[in-house]
């Protein structure tokens, strides 16, 4: 299976689907993102501190990656920078031209998978915005490599959102099936390709959901460490009860603010 392909395929569908993550922005948002302030999230609910950014963005070389809908990328170039949203859906990034368009943003669109940024010169942006999507990439090492060696330059910032990996040691049937029951069932690293039974696998495809992949925290952190990242930031985040059970008890998402010396 192409999984990348694949992937692209089914958040085009979610996109369609009108998914909460597919939601352009309204122009009251862009208006306040114009005066400064941005109330951006990396994850679920907990906006992004202010200091995670420069006082002043404009002017300031943005990857947005994984991160197309109308959403993110939008607010960031209302606020001065310049922006390209990079994403594998191209109905995602129609959610990004719409609001571009429609409020006259500086936004450029690029498709493609995020561990292959090599059409992007060293050094073209001054911070990367990636929300929480790399459950859906199958190998997220070569993904921080490229945001360091290729992208980012020297003295730049990448924030990143992602999972909190015991969220996919959990059997979502049960979760659903049966409230209040947490069933421990698939060991870490978690792949709906490789961790699912044949007949789970199928039922996702026969729903084409895009594939999800739990990476773990050495992954995810290690990850952008081992790649020449400094971690200075770094905050948790809940999703919603209905989701998942398990976020009663614990956030379930992980942001970073990573640094390159």
């Amino acid at each position: 299976m192409n999984i990348v392909k694949y992937n692209s395929a089914a958040w085009d569908r979610e996109a369609n689907a009108g998914g909460e993550w597919s939601i352009p922005v309204s122009p009251e948002r862009i208006q306040q993102a114009r005066r400064g302030e941005l109330g951006i999230r990396l994850s679920p609910n907990k906006p992004v501190p202010s200091g995670w950014f420069p006082a002043d963005l404009k002017g300031v070389n943005i990857l947005c990656l994984a991160s197309g809908g109308g959403q993110q990328a939008p607010i960031l170039a209302a606020a001065g920078a310049n922006v390209t949203s990079f994403d594998n859906s191209a109905e995602q990034l129609k959610r990004d031209k719409l609001v571009s368009d429609r409020e006259n943003l500086n936004i450029t669109l690029e498709r493609g998978d995020a561990a292959d940024l090599s059409r992007f010169s060293d050094g073209s942006f001054d911070l990367i915005y990636h929300p929480v999507s790399n459950l859906f990439f199958p190998d997220i090492g070569p993904v921080w490599l490229e945001c360091f060696r290729v992208v980012l330059r020297s003295g730049g910032t990448m924030l990143a959102g992602f999972c909190n990996p015991v969220l996919f040691m959990f059997d979502k049937a049960a979760n659903q099936e049966r409230e209040g029951i947490l069933e421990a069932k698939y060991p870490l690293p978690f792949s709906d390709v490789n961790s699912l039974s044949k007949e789970g696998l199928q039922g996702v495809i026969d729903k084409n959901e895009p594939l999800e992949f739990g990476h773990t925290l050495e992954q995810q952190i290690g990850g952008q460490i081992n790649a020449g990242f400094s971690i200075a930031g770094f905050y948790e985040d809940y999703w919603s009860d209905k989701a998942i059970e398990l976020n009663k008890y614990m956030p379930v998402f992980i942001a970073t603010k990573a640094l390159k010396p």
